[in-house]
């Protein structure tokens, strides 16, 4: 793997993958920057949710269950003295998926938490404690919820 980041003059800094993709970085104007994007920290918590969520994916298709929604709300917690590490992070999955059953859904939890999340296993081995809990949802979504417009 291989990246670049880029500083042109002023935020935000531009993050560019191997294959071309883009990444936006910044920071506060009180620390030089514009509050135009996500700062390096927060995009390490939206790596562990969506690392962890393609995860729960693929385990749930294996089980033969359409996930229709999965969410990740992501908090945590900081050190208070430099480096500021994450120490605590707890995540909310939410799971919309048809004829799961809630074994299933925290067992597609906790194998992506425990055993194939490379970005969870990075930070619990940083000494960052991730806890982690599921809600399955049955029925059908508001639209306001689902981000979805009916026609």
């Amino acid at each position: 793997m291989h990246v670049t980041v880029t500083f042109n003059e002023k935020m935000p800094l531009s993050g560019i993958d191997g294959k071309g993709h883009q990444t936006l970085f910044d920071t506060s104007p009180e620390f030089s920057g514009t509050g135009s994007a996500a700062s390096p920290m927060d995009t390490v918590l939206e790596a562990l949710g969506a690392c962890s969520m393609m995860d729960i994916i693929s385990i749930l298709k294996k089980m033969r269950r359409e996930p229709l929604l999965l969410k990740a709300e992501v908090t945590a917690q900081r050190a208070e003295e430099h480096p500021k590490v994450f120490t605590a992070i707890q995540i909310l999955y939410t799971l919309e998926s048809p004829g799961c059953t809630p074994a299933e859904c925290e067992k597609a939890v906790r194998l992506s938490m425990e055993k194939y999340c490379s970005v969870a296993a990075m930070l619990r081995a940083s000494g960052c404690n991730i806890t982690w809990s599921a809600e399955l949802v049955q029925g059908e979504r508001k639209e306001e919820e689902s981000g979805l417009v009916k026609e």
